[in-house]
């Protein structure tokens, strides 16, 4: 008798197992677990520079994610602020290149739509000075035009993103390979923005 009762408790922890990996294979193939494991915060401010800048929306939302995880008032060890995480001298550049009507350097380290203005404006920028080079727009985005740059220039990475793992600093080839990574989802779950 008992082991007809151990056989039985064993047949059912074998049917639950197997419920719970065919729901689990549900989920995960799921829009709704999709756009919770990679959510996107402030979605009209991004549509919104991102139409005025000609850029995707889920480039701009996967840059945030990767800089800052949708926080507006973060600022990096290095000195970065806002949503986008850019250095208050590469701020201020960008200030002076455009018309941002009344954003100033504190608007970008405190609301969400001024820093992503204004970081959507600079990568819009690094993809016209890099021909439109995605990979390498992400790099100088991280490490500096100027860097990138040299490195082109000295031929220690030849820009292709195939060749991601060359880059030198091992910051900005994470950072390249992060925000790709994101896009990438980003196109998959929310395709609607």
């Amino acid at each position: 008798m008992k082991k007809n009762s151990n056989a039985k408790s064993k047949r059912r922890r074998v049917v639950l197992l197997l419920l719970i990996i065919i729901v689990g294979l549900l989920f995960i193939q799921s829009e709704w677990l999709g756009r919770t494991i990679y959510p996107i915060y402030y979605k009209e401010e991004i549509k919104q520079s991102a139409e005025l800048y000609e850029l995707d929306p889920l480039l701009i939302a996967s840059i945030i994610r990767v800089e800052s995880n949708y926080k507006p008032r973060a600022v990096s060890p290095k000195g970065a602020i806002g949503i986008m995480q850019l250095m208050p001298d590469t701020a201020e550049w960008i200030l002076s290149h455009d018309n941002f009507g009344s954003i100033s350097l504190d608007d970008i380290g405190r609301q969400p739509e001024a820093g992503i203005r204004i970081g959507t404006w600079y990568m819009k920028d690094l993809l016209r000075q890099f021909d439109g080079n995605l990979v390498v727009s992400l790099a100088a985005y991280n490490a500096g035009p100027g860097k990138v740059r040299q490195w082109l220039k000295d031929r220690t990475w030849d820009g292709k993103a195939e060749s991601v793992a060359d880059i030198p600093y091992g910051e900005t080839r994470q950072y390249v390979q992060k925000v790709l990574h994101y896009y990438n989802k980003y196109k998959e779950v929310h395709k609607d923005l």
